[in-house]
């Protein structure tokens, strides 16, 4: 359990890391460093890192977890990229067609993707337990 704790802690370090180095690659350049290009590629390539960092600290939390904890977390995970695929394709050819007003932003699909991720796993909790 200790160990559990452990791992749940390294990936919201790395998931924290990863927003606050993405946060400054995309703000920095306005408000920090007034556009200078080395900066904000040395961001860049920083958070790409802090990715790499989130994602093996991802794979260390699944692999923590008991098989009943794996199997709710990868029904969710698979609804959420199948949703997400779905949705995030319509999503673009509404844009790329014109069909709706507004050009598609990826921050929506991101969030889309995380209430679905929330959802997915309060509906297997209930549904396992």
């Amino acid at each position: 359990m200790k160990n559990h704790k452990k791992n749940i802690l390294n990936l919201a370090g790395w998931t924290w890391s990863w927003e606050a180095t993405l946060a400054l690659a995309v703000f920095g350049p306005e408000f920090i460093w007034d556009d200078h290009q080395l900066l904000t590629i040395l961001f860049v390539g920083l958070n790409l890192a802090n990715g790499i960092a989130m994602i093996i600290a991802n794979r260390h939390f699944f692999n923590s977890l008991d098989e009943l904890q794996r199997k709710i977390h990868l029904e969710a995970l698979a609804l959420t990229l199948g949703l997400t695929a779905i949705i995030g394709i319509t999503y673009s050819t509404l844009d790329i067609t014109n069909l709706i007003a507004m050009d598609a932003e990826i921050s929506l699909l991101v969030g889309f993707m995380g209430i679905t991720y929330m959802v997915s796993l309060l509906v297997n909790r209930n549904r396992y337990a």
